[in-house]
């Protein structure tokens, strides 16, 4: 074996963070104890998984625990674990590099934070947990083994822009991280890291649930005055979900969510439950209280931790949670389960999917009492995880009533609250058939659309949604409490009663006869970019504006299937005229008076574009219609 010794610097943002380690004074700096506990976990979590999937795997799997040493002469503490273990291009590769994105925010608000909460957060906001290291170290020396390989890697560094790789022959599977301590302040014995007392109360705070053993050599005064040394497991172990709730403190729940959700606030909600029967599990569930940068990318973590009998088997178990729920953290431990069960069997799995279906509607009656009882926290959760939930409408039919029950949405009713559709239902004017909706890219340009008018002249309330999935679930839903769902920006729409109908007959039958050569020659005129032309009845003050057939896929939902690549042929709207407004009693007027032919087509052209702008929509051609709208203002001088 070649004893290959390399001597390699930092990625830059690594370098600055360790520099800023170095140099900082946050006085909680025990979170660096805390991240080397969860990283060993974590190893030896890997290892029981992969030794369960490669039956060759060259392991020891007979006593997996992590083992904490102290040597107060050398100021050393080092944390042990005989986990998966690491190679040496992965040591160069996650120690030596920051691949997770953020860093350079994560640099400004650690230097920014000035209590120590703060900093703590932070660390474990960015998963940087082993730099925390350097708060309290002049030197950091790592030893590891990958399983089921020969040769180990001894790793160092000062912390200071520089690290030594070396590979070695005598290191034990696993890793051993050993933090050699800055010299004692005699003024600051909080932070006695070679103190037995201080290390039990770390683990206590942060790791008395991680499911392995935690081991520490301690010592104890015998018989005159000799000292024994005894080893001494300073972990409870006993996982929290399997303990009844009354026997777990909120303070324990906040904590097991951060070891496994790795995120530096509190949660939400929190949710413990346990299948009883045929089929046993406990499940400890937590609704975070941010959504993840990544909730919406594809390649995201999605899925909650998988144990059975307390055995860990999958970190990303996303068969156990719909992907409209990926955002849900937390664990489910099963009892019955197969331990050599793969990721393709357990997706058909009876008991997941009982197990699934059963968490699933845990997890929306538990955001229902909160629309009913916690109105903060709702509006908290639907602000942040609102539009992935809503993606259960298309996914999960099953659950769509419970689901439409949880939705919130902006309405005409109130500008500064959402409204629930049973909430609208309720107020529906007597008579209203129908549940009224819009959809657009913001509240501005639906609240200023022309198809709002006549529903603001009447007094009928109407939905504004404008998250990209509103598109397609209101269409695939089609009703709520037996209320069809109708978009005001398609079909027909006549608000007028029965007693006004009959009133506006004859005057609206006498309009249609001025304006049918009109509309004839419009359609023609119009014919490469609508399907037809007609009179408005949803106009009050706008000259024009442009619907879709009732059963038209609306232009947004057009662009984002052509944006997912699909071909997609163009869908051809109807343009409305306003025979009230004096522009189009104009056109009407000059057509019979047969006015110039190329002015009026260039009229027709503006009119159509206005309505396309009204709406927010695009124009095919752009630089035209701004020709001949400067050639007439030109005429106006």
């Amino acid at each position: 074996m070649s004893n290959r010794i390399e001597t390699l610097e930092f990625q830059a943002e690594a370098r600055q963070l360790l520099q800023l380690m170095v140099h900082s004074i946050y006085s909680n700096k025990d979170v660096f104890l805390r991240e080397l506990i969860s990283n060993a976990s974590d190893a030896l979590d890997k290892l029981r998984l992969e030794s369960l999937v490669d039956k060759d795997l060259a392991a020891d799997t007979s006593d997996l625990h992590v083992e904490i040493e102290v040597d107060r002469e050398a100021r050393t503490l080092t944390v042990r674990d005989n986990g998966i273990g690491m190679s040496r291009d992965d040591v160069v590769g996650l120690i030596g590099t920051i691949a997770k994105s953020g860093t350079a925010e994560l640099l400004t608000k650690l230097r920014e934070s000035k209590d120590s909460a703060g900093s703590a957060d932070l660390i474990g906001q960015f998963g940087v947990g082993f730099y925390a290291t350097f708060m309290v170290a002049d030197r950091v020396t790592l030893v590891t083994r990958r399983a089921g390989e020969a040769e180990g890697t001894r790793w160092e560094s000062t912390g200071e822009g520089t690290y030594v790789v070396e590979t070695i022959d005598d290191a034990p599977q696993g890793t051993a991280v050993t933090v050699h301590l800055k010299p004692e302040d005699s003024d600051d014995n909080l932070h006695d890291y070679t103190a037995d007392w201080k290390i039990r109360e770390i683990v206590k705070r942060y790791s008395d649930f991680i499911a392995w053993p935690i081991r520490m050599t301690v010592e104890r005064p015998g018989e005159d005055d000799a000292v024994t040394r005894e080893v001494q497991t300073v972990n409870s172990m006993k996982a929290l979900w399997a303990r009844p709730r009354s026997e777990v403190d909120e303070a324990e729940y906040k904590e097991f969510y951060k070891h496994v959700s790795h995120d530096w606030a509190d949660p939400l909600e929190t949710i413990h439950m346990r299948g009883e029967g045929t089929f046993e599990y406990e499940a400890l569930l937590f609704l975070p209280s941010h959504a993840p940068v990544d909730l919406f990318a594809p390649q995201a973590r999605r899925g909650v931790q998988l144990y059975v009998k307390r055995v860990f088997i999958m970190d990303d178990c996303d068969a156990l949670m719909p992907n409209y729920l990926r955002f849900v953290k937390g664990v489910v431990d099963a009892h019955d389960l197969s331990l050599n069960i793969s990721r393709e069997i357990l997706q058909q799995d009876r008991q997941i999917q009982a197990v699934r279906r059963r968490l699933v509607k845990k997890i929306l009656a538990t955001v229902k009492e909160l629309k009913a009882n916690e109105a903060e926290k709702y509006r908290t959760f639907w602000s942040e995880f609102g539009p992935a939930l809503k993606e259960g409408l298309l996914d999960d039919p099953d659950n769509a009533e419970a689901i439409l029950d949880i939705v919130s949405v902006a309405s005409t009713h109130d500008p500064a609250e959402l409204t629930g559709l049973r909430d609208y239902v309720e107020r529906m004017k007597d008579g209203q058939g129908d549940i009224y909706y819009m959809t657009g890219e913001s509240r501005a340009m639906i609240e200023n659309s022309p198809h709002m008018e006549a529903f603001r002249a009447k007094g009928y309330e109407v939905l504004i949604l404008t998250d990209p999935v509103d598109e397609v679930w209101v269409e695939r839903v089609g009703q709520f409490d037996g209320k069809p769902l109708r978009s005001i920006a398609k079909g027909q729409v006549d608000l007028d009663t029965e007693e006004e109908k009959e009133e506006a007959e004859s005057a609206r039958e006498q309009q249609r006869q001025e304006y049918a050569d009109l509309l004839t020659w419009m359609s023609e005129k119009l014919s490469g970019s609508v399907k037809e032309v007609r009179l408005s009845t949803r106009l009050t003050t706008s000259p024009a504006c442009v619907v879709g057939d009732a059963q038209d896929i609306t232009p947004t939902l057009e662009k984002m299937y052509r944006a997912m690549g699909h071909e997609v042929p163009q869908v051809k709207r109807i343009l409305e005229l306003n025979p009230g407004h004096p522009l189009v009693e104009g056109l009407r007027k000059a057509h019979e008076q047969e006015a110039g032919a190329d002015s009026l087509g260039d009229t027709a052209e503006l009119l159509y574009g206005m309505a396309l702008l009204a709406e927010g929509g695009e124009l095919a051609d752009p630089s035209r219609f701004t020709r001949i709208l400067a050639d007439r203002l030109a005429r106006t001088l």
